[in-house]
């Protein structure tokens, strides 16, 4: 502060001098307002009318630097982003605008001025300085050249304190003989019905809400994805929940389970090694190495939407590459060979996924990597190892399976998935009835062994098994799809009512009916604690 007040122009004015202010202010924003900023009258964003304020403080002669300011923002010296932001920029300079209060005299709380104690120091004024102070202004210049001088700096903010980070704090830094940021990205607000988010209007959504619900992972996951960075948008906790679903539960997640299961049931546990590579792998290949550079270069332009969907992409691709080359269809043939290659491209573009999904899924994406049986300090990625193919060593063993993002039932899942009856069992109007210890005996309860599993056509909760009884084999249909893929159902051991009518379920004829286990949106299959023998019974 003491700089900027020593600071002159060419003609010896000083940068910093005394004056008198009127005008009206907003407590909630913690800055003074003009009429045009407000809608009937109050403040639009905290629905309150602003205090009209008179007193005497120190001011910053800001029409000495508007236009240096304006040149370096048309030159690109200064870029401002979204491109909407530039322009409503560029629009306030060219309006004009008047040279800014630095200090406050009838506010009792705050810093006093270093020449000035009667005086304390704006809030805002105060709070900019922080950005060089934090990295060795004033007392550290080895620290200042390299985070400042030398760095291209970017500051991330909201868009109500656009005129302060845009305009007054680079017209400061000139001021003092330094460079602005290189770059002011400028994002939207979290808004609840079109309204922003505020603790005064007490429409805020709880985000230990939303991480308790869906995990840190997710949730910085389903906010960065509900609308374009950068924009406005409301926050729709259904929206939410789809995208939880189709992205994390049935594509990452999915992709997850599929491929270490396969790994572990094809493979004794082991990454395979690839043998000669087809066309789809070497595209698949392609596709993985290229997508490193594509991310990156979005993530410099801070487009962090564009960057998410190219992950995202490779993650379908991948699951497309698996559902078209059908391992357990090369398992079942005995083609190890080829079983091999497949695998492998399988695993080596999850561990490219791994790195690239990292920034946003440091919890699960470790768990990514520990699950590929990469250990020590290949457990940290690297985007120059993202950006390369054959990493994995072959005979690495992984990790056990599971489901690292679990399914979520939505509202309207949950209520058909309750029978009339159940529901009226539920809410207490009819009691559960009992049965006799007769009746219970006529139930064949017997432990089977799940050879075959596929997905029934039409629907996203069906699985068709083929179960193995030991004494024979045969066809039951399941709805557990949305919690199981059925890569994870080959080799479990499952308990089976096998003596149930034979029902037509989507044209399959379903033999028996497997048991499990239902607690809100998780789904548990119930299955013996030893290995028995299939066809045991259970009494």
């Amino acid at each position: 502060m003491n700089n900027l007040n020593q600071a002159t122009i060419d003609d010896g004015q000083k940068v910093v001098y005394p004056g008198e202010y009127s005008g009206l202010y907003c407590v909630g924003c913690e800055k003074f307002v003009t009429e045009k900023d407000l809608v009937n009258g109050l403040c639009p964003e905290h629905q309150k009318k602003p205090e009209r304020l008179s007193e005497k403080n120190y001011f910053f002669r800001l029409s000495s630097y508007l236009r240096n300011v304006e040149k370096l923002i048309l030159e690109n010296k200064l870029t401002v982003l979204p491109k909407e932001r530039r322009k409503e920029t560029l629009g306030l300079v060219k309006q004009g605008l008047d040279d800014f209060s630095i200090s406050r005299e009838k506010v009792s709380w705050g810093i006093p001025l270093p020449f000035d104690s009667r005086q304390n120091a704006y809030v805002w004024v105060d709070a900019l300085p922080n950005y060089v102070s934090a990295v060795g202004y004033g007392d550290d210049p080895k620290q200042f050249e390299k985070w400042w001088r030398d760095a291209c700096v970017v500051h991330l903010i909201g868009k109500d304190i656009l005129k302060f980070h845009a305009i007054f704090w680079p017209a400061m830094l000139l001021a003092v003989g330094e460079k602005p940021p290189d770059v002011i990205f400028v994002h939207g607000y979290f808004t609840i019905e079109g309204q922003k988010m505020s603790k005064t209007l007490r429409n805020v959504v709880d985000p230990n809400f939303l991480v308790k619900k869906y995990g840190s992972d997710a949730t910085r996951y389903l906010l960065l994805t509900q609308f374009p960075f950068g924009q406005d948008g409301d926050v729709d906790e259904r929206r939410l929940v789809e995208k939880y679903n189709s992205d994390l539960a049935n594509d990452l997640g999915n992709l997850v389970s599929r491929v270490i299961n396969m790994v572990k049931n094809y493979c004794q546990g082991q990454i395979p090694e690839p043998s000669s590579y087809h066309k789809s792998d070497q595209e698949l290949k392609r596709e993985a190495i290229n997508c490193g550079d594509t991310v990156f270069e979005h993530i410099k332009k801070i487009n962090l939407n564009q960057a998410i969907d190219q992950i995202l992409k490779l993650v379908r691709s991948t699951n497309r590459y698996i559902e078209n080359q059908a391992p357990w269809n090369l398992a079942k043939d005995g083609n190890q060979e080829r079983l091999g290659t497949v695998l492998y491209s399988g695993c080596e573009s999850l561990r490219i996924i791994s790195a690239l999904f990292y920034p946003l899924f440091p919890i699960k994406c470790l768990r990514i990597r520990e699950l590929l049986g990469l250990s020590g300090e290949e457990l940290n990625p690297s985007l120059e190892k993202a950006k390369a193919w054959g990493i994995l060593k072959p005979g690495t063993k992984v990790g056990k399976p599971e489901s690292l993002f679990p399914r979520i039932q939505t509202r309207s899942e949950r209520k058909e998935s309750i029978k009339p009856e159940a529901k009226r069992f539920a809410e207490g109007r009819e009691a559960i009835p009992e049965i006799s210890f007769e009746e219970f005996s006529k139930i064949d309860f017997k432990v089977a062994e799940v050879k075959e599993a596929q997905r029934v056509k039409g629907t996203d909760k069906l699985l068709k098994l083929r179960i193995d009884l030991g004494s024979e084999q045969r066809e039951i249909v399941a709805a557990v799809a949305q919690a199981y893929s059925p890569e994870e159902m080959i080799g479990k051991k499952i308990v089976v009512v096998t003596n149930l009518k034979p029902a037509k379920i989507r044209g399959i004829e379903s033999k028996g009916m497997l048991l499990a286990a239902q607690d809100g949106k998780i789904l548990s299959l119930v299955s013996v604690d030893k290995d028995v023998k299939k066809g045991s019974k259970i009494s």
